[in-house]
């Protein structure tokens, strides 16, 4: 009787012992598969931008978020675009103090103002900065053109911040929603924005307006890292270098920016 007793108290720890291991062993398994989704996502590239269709789309078919994802792909990383929209000087901050890992489309010039800011120096696109009005029709050949009408543009693009200093009023807006509803209302003459965003912008909301020609100014748009990624600027510029001399560029633009064309 002893003997049996021993025997089934074995038996018990036993398979104790076994259940402890596969408790273990599962745990592991879900702690390891765990690390890895976070160590992935941890390695991928976030740029972030203010910008709207046709440069950033929710589906990630914009001209951005397919130009961006194939640059960092040609150096083997994955990176993707967040959209700011209504919060263009917390991005810069936020990119500037690395909590995310650079800009997506800026101007030149931000890493005078953020020393955490490197530009890749490979162009980017070039943006024309325009007035859109629904009422006049008269030319936009300098800055000062704006002075006798009340404008209207978004707060935090620092282009406007810097060259739109007088003018009979001027009013912020927190998005293009608000800004072409002001000139729809008649309570802005004019609005300035990028062209491709503002003819996409007031065609989707039924805003009747119109480009004021020539561009005010023409500037050229690029990429910027945080300084922890300083490694990585010229290898993001010689990969975009690449894409428009094997054609991958002009596709991307044909297809996600053109059909917007008058």
């Amino acid at each position: 009787m002893r003997t049996n007793a021993i025997s089934l108290k074995t038996r018990s720890d036993i398979t104790a012992r076994i259940n402890w291991w596969w408790r273990f062993l599962l745990s592991s398994a879900l702690l390891f598969c765990a690390y890895s989704e976070t160590a992935q996502a941890a390695n991928k590239i976030i740029l972030n931008t203010g910008v709207l269709a046709p440069y950033t789309t929710p589906d990630h078919k914009g001209f951005l978020d397919r130009i961006v994802a194939a640059v960092f792909r040609e150096v083997g990383l994955e990176a993707e675009v967040l959209v700011y929209p209504t919060a263009t000087e917390r991005s810069i901050l936020n990119a500037n103090a690395g909590i995310d890992d650079g800009l997506a489309l800026r101007i030149a010039g931000l890493e005078k103002q953020y020393p955490n800011l490197i530009r890749v120096p490979e162009k980017l696109i070039a943006n024309d900065f325009v007035a859109y009005s629904s009422t006049l029709h008269i030319a936009t050949d300098s800055w000062e053109s704006l002075e006798p009408y009340v404008v209207t543009y978004i707060i935090g693009w620092k282009v406007f911040e810097k060259n739109v200093t007088k003018a009979k009023e001027i009013t912020l807006v927190r998005d293009a929603d608000q800004m072409f509803g002001l000139i729809g209302n008649g309570r802005a003459d004019i609005a300035l924005y990028e062209r491709w965003q503002g003819l996409e912008r007031a065609r989707a909301i039924g805003v009747k307006v119109h480009v004021l020609e020539p561009p005010l100014i023409s500037t050229n748009m690029y990429i910027y890292l945080n300084k922890k990624h300083a490694a990585l600027v010229p290898r993001i510029a010689q990969a975009l270098a690449r894409l428009k001399n094997n054609g991958s560029y002009q596709r991307i633009f044909n297809e996600t920016i053109a059909p917007l064309a008058p």
